[in-house]
């Protein structure tokens, strides 16, 4: 299914995705075709295709969810490497270079 971004537009996404699982149709048209040949009800025509479109709405929702989880910032976490420049040295370290160096 297709990814929903945040910016996104939900419809077109809707559109798109019924567009991919039209052949969850099938039951639906079989029993439109039940309505016209055995004079059915065609309430479960209807209520075949809101169920389709239920799932998909409900998948849909599902993936974004599940990308918004994926997308989540880290918080900072402390710098602990005494190599890197924002550091901060340790006083015995730097009062033995000072030492070395007079």
């Amino acid at each position: 299914m297709k990814r929903i971004r945040k910016s996104g537009n939900f419809f077109l996404a809707l559109v798109v995705n019924m567009i991919f699982n039209l052949e969850w149709t099938i039951p639906a048209w079989i029993l439109l075709a039940c309505h016209f040949i055995f004079d059915w009800s065609i309430w479960w025509f209807w209520l075949a295709l809101g169920l389709w479109l239920i799932n998909i709405i409900f998948w849909m929702d599902i993936m974004g969810w599940a990308a918004r989880c994926g997308s989540e910032p880290d918080k900072p976490k402390e710098n602990k490497n005494p190599y890197s420049v924002g550091a901060k040295k340790q006083d015995g370290i730097s009062k033995n270079l000072n030492e070395k160096q007079q």
